[in-house]
């Protein structure tokens, strides 16, 4: 964690920078980073949750967590994949082979 502040300059480079990524994400339909794309339950008896989130250059990571996701979990798979639906269908299939 930083604990320095930021100059002025540095600060508008990084909001001008943010921008521009932003305005490129939105051209090409690419989530920003940490969004989740996909949150399913896998089962009514555990607290087995699949989830997918954006990696904000176009790919998905999918997750299944146990325990009281988001506060309290633990990551018991994970994998990543190259485009958001790659991640998405794929935590779909696990999501109603389960059910």
């Amino acid at each position: 964690m930083n604990k320095r502040f930021l100059n002025q300059k540095d600060r508008q480079l990084m909001t001008r920078l943010q921008a521009q990524l932003d305005d490129l994400r939105r051209r090409l339909g690419i989530s920003e980073r940490g969004r989740i794309l996909f949150r399913a339950e896998l089962s009514y008896g555990d607290d087995e949750v699949v989830l997918v989130e954006a990696d904000g250059f176009g790919g998905g990571v999918l997750r299944i967590v146990e325990g009281n996701y988001p506060v309290d979990y633990l990551t018991r798979e994970e994998r990543t994949f190259s485009t958001e639906v790659e991640a998405t269908n794929a935590a779909a299939a696990l999501k109603y082979d389960v059910a």
